[in-house]
């Protein structure tokens, strides 16, 4: 499998960057995981968005999600996408129409969104789109994909690439500390963990890791490599980096746009 970063950031962009959104692919199918604010743009650059098999959303925060709205309109207006000729394209009578699976709750808030631009049936118009049954595995092509409940300030879920030699891929989506995690990412090849605090939360109710905690969780999951992702340009990655490494010893990266790490 190869895991392709087209975004990062937070719930705030990095300047000229794009919220979560992370390409895995096997063989001749592609996955995107998570589609936040961004992201399309930065998938256009990358690979063509007809040819995207499936995509997989953790959880219900705009920086998660937002991007399905231009990506639902590209695959609803674009000239490619025409049963008609128009100029270069010749007109197809097969659109593209890509699975999209949501966590419980997906339909109903994306009609909402939808409803805001006049156009209520967007995303399920433009998509095959179902809600995930956390506890069900989904095959992609010869990936086959799982959830795991993370705690979050909303319903959140892990999700898991396994390809067909048994490699694995962990996204941690967005997660306070928790024993959760470790445990789906037990022996995991890549945890993919979030590092958004340069300090844990004072008061309320935590939503987020640093990067010290995410290098703990994948020093307990016995993870064999780490991806600190979801941080802020804000902050200075060196130091993002050497905090993960006060916690894991083995190889980590901080995330940036492009990055591409074979498992």
């Amino acid at each position: 499998m190869k895991l392709t970063v087209l975004g990062k950031s937070p719930a705030w962009q990095d300047a000229g960057g794009a919220c979560s959104g992370y390409l895995v692919s096997e063989d001749d199918t592609t996955i995107l995981i998570d589609c936040g604010n961004g992201v399309f743009g930065k998938l256009r650059s990358r690979h063509d968005y007809v040819d995207v098999n499936a995509i997989f959303i953790s959880h219900l925060h705009a920086d998660h999600f937002l991007d399905l709205i231009p990506f639902a309109f590209a695959l609803s207006f674009a000239p490619r996408q025409q049963p008609v000729p128009v100029d270069r394209w010749p007109g197809t009578d097969s659109p593209a129409r890509p699975l999209l699976f949501g966590p419980p709750g997906a339909k109903q808030a994306m009609t909402c969104v939808c409803e805001s631009f006049g156009f209520s049936d967007l995303i399920e118009d433009a998509f095959e789109f179902r809600e995930y049954d956390p506890a069900e595995t989904i095959p992609a092509g010869p990936m086959s994909i799982t959830f795991r409940e993370v705690p979050h300030y909303t319903e959140t879920f892990a999700i898991e690439a396994t390809s067909s030699s048994g490699s694995r891929i962990t996204y941690g989506a967005d997660c306070r500390p928790n024993d959760a995690l470790v445990d789906f990412a037990r022996d995991t090849d890549l945890l993919i963990a979030e590092a958004t605090l340069p300090r844990p939360e004072h008061s309320g109710i935590r939503g987020h890791l640093t990067p010290a905690e995410a290098g703990e969780h994948a020093s307990a999951a016995a993870a064999r490599r780490l991806v600190i992702t979801h941080i802020s340009d804000e902050l200075d990655p060196v130091w993002a980096a050497d905090e993960a490494a006060t916690k894991f010893d083995g190889p980590l990266e901080v995330a940036v746009e492009g990055l591409e790490i074979e498992v």
